[in-house]
């Protein structure tokens, strides 16, 4: 099969450039017959290049946004034969396969990373820059949005958030101060969070190089979309419906994400739970897993001046046993 280049001008188009694009499709290595899953759809661009190597291979394109389900129809319509389009969570990655009746995939590929369309949509909440209102899901049909946890949420709640998925330093300072705030009026828009943030740090931390709404905000869509709770229930249920020789490679962008898929990963590739003093093991527990790559890639300099966005990027690549 030819390959094709792939067309970053199209990217421009659907707003949003795929990250670590060669490098997944490396890990992936796909056979042209084989059964894929991408399960953050996103808008497209890695589903794209995994079509483009495809023959009588199919691909599930799975998304819980259901604006990114509609660009991704519209972006792969020439390969609609082959895509089967699923709007869900991949915490239900299971659920879905089974239902397709799909028992073993030859590649998954999971980009956790929030899509630049979702960020760069106003009124979605997700952004520090524009002011819209407090949303924030990525399902959009989702009860829980970011305005309910800023003004509904306990301080100690609020603080913990912060601290864990945000790494704020100031967490327990910009929780008091929301907390202050929505005792006169609730908080509604990204505005008037934004504003709260400032108010809430010191100077020095003001002059820093990052906007001072990043991790707070980053915890707070976190907390909304339930991100980390999920991680878990999908790596393991991938690791269960690859078949051997499969491959799964997973894009984290922070550090919390990283060390959960880290430490699942190592879990299913060590096997044997007993503590090491034992002379055999006895939780009959084997590995189902093997790391690709021993340490996590990461974009080159020529994708860093392409998409700044990779920066954080980091891929982990695992293989069925």
């Amino acid at each position: 099969m030819t390959e094709r280049t792939h067309d970053f001008a199209q990217d421009e188009a659907y707003g949003h450039k795929p990250v670590l694009l060669e490098e997944c499709m490396e890990a992936l290595a796909i056979r042209p017959e084989g059964v894929y899953v991408d399960g953050t759809l996103g808008r497209g661009g890695h589903s794209l290049e995994i079509c483009r190597r495809l023959t009588t291979g199919r691909l599930i394109a799975i998304d819980r946004d259901d604006a990114a389900i509609a660009a991704g129809r519209e972006r792969l319509a020439e390969y609609a034969d082959k895509v089967t389009f699923v709007r869900s969570n991949f915490d239900a990655l299971g659920g879905i396969l089974d239902e397709l009746g799909l028992q073993a995939v030859d590649g998954m590929l999971f980009d956790l990373g929030v899509s630049s369309p979702q960020l760069d949509d106003a009124q979605r909440g997700f952004s520090y820059m524009n002011d819209a209102p407090l949303d924030m899901r990525m399902d959009r049909s989702a009860a829980l949005t970011a305005r309910d946890i800023v003004n509904t949420w306990p301080y100690e709640e609020l603080r913990r958030i912060l601290f864990d998925y945000g790494e704020e330093r100031y967490a327990p300072a910009i929780a008091k101060k929301i907390c202050q705030a929505r005792e006169d009026a609730p908080i509604e828009t990204t505005a008037e969070l934004v504003a709260l943030i400032r108010a809430a740090m010191p100077p020095q931390a003001l002059r820093e190089k990052q906007h001072p709404a990043k991790r707070s905000f980053q915890a707070i869509r976190i907390a909304v979309n339930g991100e980390l709770d999920a991680l878990p229930p999908m790596l393991e249920a991938a690791c269960d419906h690859l078949a051997p020789g499969g491959r799964l490679a997973v894009i984290s962008f922070h550090s919390l994400e990283d060390r959960i898929i880290k430490n699942t990963l190592r879990q299913l590739c060590t096997g044997c739970t007993c503590p090491p003093e034992f002379p055999v093991c006895v939780c009959g527990k084997t590995a189902k897993m093997k790391t690709v790559s021993r340490k996590p890639i990461i974009a080159g300099s020529g994708e860093l001046l392409y998409n700044p966005r990779s920066r954080s990027a980091k891929l982990r690549v695992a293989e069925r046993i």
